[in-house]
């Protein structure tokens, strides 16, 4: 009867999926946030099929027009639809942001898991080296090691990752230091379990609510640092579309009079990292463990 009992009680617990709705109801900012990003995942797949032009196909007499109903955006000084242009670029951005702060996360966890864990030795070198990391200003490191390696979109990736890994690896470290020697973590190595199995399935769930805040402005942050080195020509090479070169190229023309070449790119760049902004406080609630009841 008492597992009877249990089991109807199981079923009628909230799942991962209750719990998600449940963060977007209670939160209209973090709905909002999720709301704009569906628009931007939208525009990143779908790019391809719903722009109506090719933003790679140069038309010399459509130079330089204005907004209109023919070109919601305008067009550029190579005679390119500024809207498609946008609209293609937004796949570019995301894809370097979320694949650098993935590996970022990734790489920073791992290390700061096993410093803050272990200690000793390993958490001397792991300090040494992410004081030298972060000794530089972030964004002048990311450039010269695009300098170096080449300005091609995985050394984009690689140089931005590299400059986000003291974030994941000093937050983990500190939050594995704070809960090793936890009741809950000295009942796990009670009831027989190894110390990789109390690291990865009991101490490090607690330290993802305040790395979901870490990421969702790492996220903004990659696609600034993306766009940055493509506006001063160490990003992305035309005539790839790519928000960070349309600003850099319609900069030129704003004195003469065709703002919209450099708005519209700007609008959607102040878009992305908005919205990835806004995502913080929605991503901790939904993964923090002591939220689910």
């Amino acid at each position: 009867m008492g597992a009877a009992r249990a089991s109807i009680e199981s079923i009628h617990q909230p799942g991962v999926i209750d719990h998600v709705f449940y963060v977007l109801r209670s939160n209209p900012v973090t709905m909002a946030a999720f709301g704009m990003l569906a628009v931007l995942v939208l525009a990143a797949l779908a790019g391809p099929s719903i722009i109506p032009y090719d933003p790679l196909t140069t038309n010399a007499a459509k130079a330089l027009q204005p907004p209109s109903f023919e070109h919601w955006f305008g067009t550029d000084n190579l005679g390119r639809d500024v809207f498609s242009r946008v609209v293609i670029a937004t796949r570019l951005d995301l894809t370097i942001s979320v694949a650098a702060v993935m590996l970022s996360f990734v790489i920073g966890s791992l290390l700061g898991a096993v410093a803050g864990y272990w200690g000793g030795w390993i958490d001397a070198v792991l300090n040494r080296v992410l004081d030298t990391i972060m000794a530089f200003p972030l964004f002048v490191l990311a450039m010269g090691i695009v300098a170096a390696l080449g300005n091609t979109i995985e050394n984009i990736i690689y140089a931005t990752a590299i400059i986000n890994i003291p974030f994941y690896a000093r937050l983990v470290r500190a939050e594995v230091n704070i809960r090793r020697e936890a009741g809950f973590a000295l009942a796990a190595k009670l009831a027989g379990n190894s110390d990789l199995r109390v690291l990865a399935f009991h101490i490090f769930p607690n330290a993802l609510p305040p790395m979901m805040v870490q990421v969702s402005l790492n996220l903004g942050w990659a696609i600034l640092n993306a766009a940055g080195l493509s506006f001063i020509g160490l990003g992305v090479r035309p005539p790839t579309a790519e928000w960070g070169i349309m600003v850099a190229e319609g900069a030129n023309f704003i004195v003469s009079g065709e703002w919209w070449l450099a708005v519209f790119p700007g609008l959607a760049l102040i878009l992305a990292v908005f919205t990835f902004n806004l995502l913080g406080d929605g991503l901790r609630d939904m993964v923090d463990p002591r939220r689910r009841t």
